[in-house]
């Protein structure tokens, strides 16, 4: 039901998403037993990460309030990464190469 539900909604916006993301998409509004928004007061709302919620919407709210609780951003994420110039754990990022040359 969900996944007919973005499928109309796209549709009706004349957008084009493979079903997979939609699958995904549902599967994260769902993940947690009960159907969560994908806003600010469901999904994106709730992650642990400052930035990454920043990143999403009321920026000034997310930081100010982190800042009066002493909330600390351990840059774990993809968004949070990106945001401070960092590269991230992913596709080529996600390995260390070493090199000792032969003496």
């Amino acid at each position: 039901a969900i996944i007919n539900e973005l499928q109309l909604t796209l549709d009706g916006a004349r957008l084009e998403v493979d079903v997979r993301h939609l699958l995904m998409v549902s599967d994260v509004m769902t993940s947690e037993g009960e159907v969560r928004a994908i806003g600010r007061h469901g999904v994106s709302g709730t992650k642990h990460s400052i930035l990454a919620r920043a990143a999403f919407e009321v920026t000034v709210n997310h930081l100010l309030k982190a800042g009066i609780i002493g909330e600390k951003d351990y840059l774990t994420g993809v968004a949070e990464n990106i945001i401070v110039g960092q590269p991230i754990s992913l596709g080529t990022g996600s390995v260390a190469l070493y090199y000792i040359p032969e003496e």
